[in-house]
């Protein structure tokens, strides 16, 4: 089990991938961008992506309007 932050909060996962551990929290619907450890990352690396003890995970949704 490690430990990371996910949008500021901290939570221990058991997955091993940042993609698991957003889809798990529901942040992967519609659109959104991820940072680790303040690094912007592709999507398309986000399944091969290994969580790491301490790893600092931002998603910003993107919001719609006017």
């Amino acid at each position: 089990m490690s430990t990371i932050s996910v949008n500021g909060k901290s939570l221990q996962t058991t997955h091993q991938t940042v993609q698991l551990v957003i889809n798990e929290l529901g942040l992967s619907q519609g659109r959104y961008a991820v940072e680790v450890d303040g690094e912007l990352m592709p999507k398309s690396e986000l399944a091969q992506l290994r969580i790491v003890e301490g790893m600092n995970i931002e998603v910003v949704q993107a919001v719609g309007g006017g």
